[in-house]
């Protein structure tokens, strides 16, 4: 349930929301396990989505954080901690060697090969398949570092909180304090914006 504020006939219904700047994602990370801890969801916490989407949402790219901070259309998406890239790089390697390693042992067999062939090309195969995936892998996890170090060299890395109830203001603001968030404060956005 989201905390809205009642409208008039022709105004929007408003959503309140928490919103600090932090420097580094360390400290991003510290405040939403923190959040979490506390009783926020994790689909009540987003972060600013990556410079292409922002450019194709509205229009251009920004120079500073504080544009976009308090600006409903900014576009918004869910953080990836560390352990979640590592899935994913995990997964990159994974799903092109298993491929390579089926595939070329399907050929094998299908074409009366030994099952001394079979292997052999599995290993083979799946090297290959491992080697495209660590590339895709290390692009992946580049394009997301280098995301990173450019919303920080723009002002640093905002977290929104989706607040319930009035009570979760305060918590959510010293929180996010504590983990060593700036220009903490609570506004409101359109519900549908």
């Amino acid at each position: 349930m989201i905390r809205v504020q009642k409208a008039g006939n022709d105004d929007p219904v408003m959503v309140h929301e928490a919103v600090g700047v932090f420097s580094n994602t360390d400290d991003l990370q510290a405040a939403m396990d923190d959040l979490q801890s506390h009783g926020f969801m994790r689909h009540e916490l987003s972060v600013l989505a990556d410079q292409e989407k922002i450019k194709a949402k509205i229009g251009r790219k920004y120079r500073d954080v504080r544009e976009l901070e308090d600006d409903p259309s900014a576009p918004r998406t869910t953080f990836l901690p560390d352990e979640t890239v590592g899935e994913i790089e995990g997964a990159f390697i994974a799903i092109p060697m298993y491929l390579a390693v089926i595939a070329s042992t399907w050929i094998v067999v299908a074409e009366g090969g030994t099952l001394a062939h079979a292997v052999v090309a599995a290993i083979a195969s799946g090297a290959i398949g491992a080697i495209i995936g660590i590339m895709m892998a290390r692009g992946f996890s580049e394009r997301r570092d280098q995301d990173l170090r450019d919303k920080i060299r723009k002002g640093g890395l905002p977290l929104w909180v989706h607040l319930r109830a009035p009570e979760q203001e305060n918590t959510a603001a010293e929180i996010m304090r504590k983990h060593a968030a700036r220009d903490v404060h609570i506004h409101d956005v359109p519900l549908y914006g």
